[in-house]
């Protein structure tokens, strides 16, 4: 199987390969970021790209996006030390095919990578239960997260601060938040606020 590998670490960067071409995988090139991974995946047609989530230039996840519009036929996989979900849900939406730890052992990693790209139709990246906010809710959490007071909300959405200390009990309840800023880290990792 034809892969490149792009990650920013060049230690990593050459320590996959190695474990990689050790596991019977031809590496066909590398790239350090985004953008040079657009262009050795260009230039050599893998049958995979293995793409670092956070790298410089261009993420992993807008690398995914490009492929899917340009390389189709090359299968976009992950690799990754967040499990954040908001980052699967973005990796997801990409395109990506899987999603894989950077602690994982290399036999294991060249398994997995064999079966995603051997059936790419399989969504193989982790499950991410993002719990469904009513129309109100959605409209609340942003002003929180800019900090907006309950009094501050209830005149932006014209309301009564009463009716908003409602939509944020259970906002709490439903992020399992503790309090106003738990609740928006918690919505910002799945992914519903910015």
């Amino acid at each position: 199987m034809k892969i490149v590998i792009a990650d920013d670490h060049p230690l990593f960067r050459i320590g996959l390969k190695y474990a990689l071409r050790d596991q019977g995988f031809e590496v066909l090139a590398e790239a350090s970021d985004g953008l040079e991974a657009l262009e050795v995946i260009r230039q050599f047609q893998p049958d995979a790209a293995l793409l670092d989530v956070k790298m410089p230039g261009l993420t992993g996840i807008e690398v995914c996006e490009k492929l899917r519009a340009t390389n189709p036929n090359v299968v976009s996989v992950l690799i990754t030390t967040f499990a954040e979900p908001a980052i699967v849900q973005a990796a997801r939406s990409a395109g990506a095919r899987g999603y894989l730890s950077k602690e994982t052992a290399p036999e294991e990693l060249a398994r997995q990578l064999r079966e995603i790209v051997a059936h790419p139709e399989i969504d193989r990246l982790p499950k991410v239960e993002v719990p469904r906010l009513t129309p109100r809710e959605g409209d609340v959490l942003p002003l929180l997260a800019k900090g907006y007071s309950n009094k501050e909300i209830a005149r932006a959405l014209g309301v009564s601060p009463d009716t908003i200390k409602d939509h944020l009990a259970r906002l709490f309840v439903k992020l399992a938040a503790r309090d106003r800023t738990d609740c928006v880290g918690k919505a910002r990792a799945l992914g519903l606020v910015s």
